[in-house]
């Protein structure tokens, strides 16, 4: 079977940008992907440099294939269920290989060897399954105030959430507007803090749960409440609280990790705990920026290479960061 140089488990922003580098060096790269991380579903990064209309999560991913495909990556699609480290039994190419191979495991039984694993697998959003939220998301609803707060400006905003998770965020978006109202869609109770700060800042609290969002080919007009209440607004912000970090399989190696689940990275290499192991983009403690993660993957990939052709060891990620 054959064994490459490099194998990233991730094929969003983090993970194409690293294979893009890791192409350009000239190893040999493969990238098994899902195709269900945030990326593929942001219809519009609008704090980007060089896209000031905004530009969509599967355009990056579409151009980011065709310019890691040119350098000879590999891309599977499939989603990576385990992974392990067994003997490499001899040399590749005269690359040191003396701590073994990386064994990914895919639904279907399929598995992926390599030499250097990169992990670049995400958060996923604990997000409702409306069905006309997909066309919303990044375009008139949305998840990060530091992205796209400036979406708010002017217009009539809801923050549709639970509990505390969903009053932060309103809170949070207050210098942009002060037209928001807060739906408790599931009804959690709020610290009496965070109550009191919402009444403070003029922001309604409604607690009854949504029933469907109200939108025309992206273009959100409101919500409509279980109890039949039409809230009209332009635009929405997801507070949930909740959201999943993809950290199992660095898990299963022995890579440290955070109280928040996070990969913990040394924030210079990128490099975990476990030799040969990197981590990048929003699973790494902690970025959640597509800009940051295109420069995380970048910086991993450097290190990656230099782990490759260099005999000194790299440094792993420091107890506590």
């Amino acid at each position: 079977m054959r064994v490459y140089e490099c194998a990233i488990i991730g094929g969003g922003i983090a993970g194409l940008q690293a294979a893009i580098q890791l192409g350009r060096y000239r190893h040999t790269v493969v990238v098994v992907d899902a195709g269900d991380g945030r990326s593929s579903l942001c219809r519009g990064y609008h704090n980007l440099l060089g896209f000031p209309e905004g530009v969509s999560g599967e355009t990056l991913r579409r151009a980011g294939r065709e310019q890691a495909s040119r350098y000879g990556v590999t891309f599977i699609g499939g989603v990576a269920t385990a992974v392990r480290r067994e003997p490499a039994g001899g040399g590749t190419g005269g690359r040191p290989d003396g701590d073994g191979l990386f064994v990914v495991s895919l639904e279907g039984g399929a598995e992926v060897r390599a030499l250097r694993l990169l992990i670049a697998t995400g958060v996923k959003d604990r997000i409702p399954d409306w069905p006309e939220l997909k066309q919303c998301l990044g375009i008139t609803v949305f998840i990060c105030p530091d992205c796209d707060g400036w979406e708010t400006i002017g217009r009539r905003t809801l923050v549709l959430g639970a509990g505390d998770a969903g009053a932060h965020l309103a809170l949070e978006l207050t210098p942009w507007t002060r037209d928001i109202v807060y739906v408790n869609h599931e009804l959690k109770a709020l610290d009496p803090a965070a109550a009191v700060r919402l009444r403070e800042a003029g922001i309604p609290m409604i607690e009854t749960p949504v029933a469907k969002l109200l939108a025309d080919e992206g273009r959100l007009r409101g919500v409509r409440l279980a109890d039949g209440t039409e809230l009209q607004a332009e635009r929405a912000f997801l507070g949930f609280g909740g959201n999943e970090v993809r950290s199992s399989l660095a898990a299963m190696l022995g890579a440290r990790l955070a109280s928040s689940r996070h990969i913990e990275v040394d924030p210079r290499t990128k490099l975990t705990s476990v030799p040969h192991v990197w981590a990048a983009g929003d699973v790494t403690v902690h970025s959640e920026q597509t800009a940051i993660a295109m420069g995380d993957g970048l910086q991993a990939a450097i290190w990656m290479h230099k782990s490759l052709t260099l005999r000194e060891p790299l440094p792993l990620a420091p107890r506590g960061s």
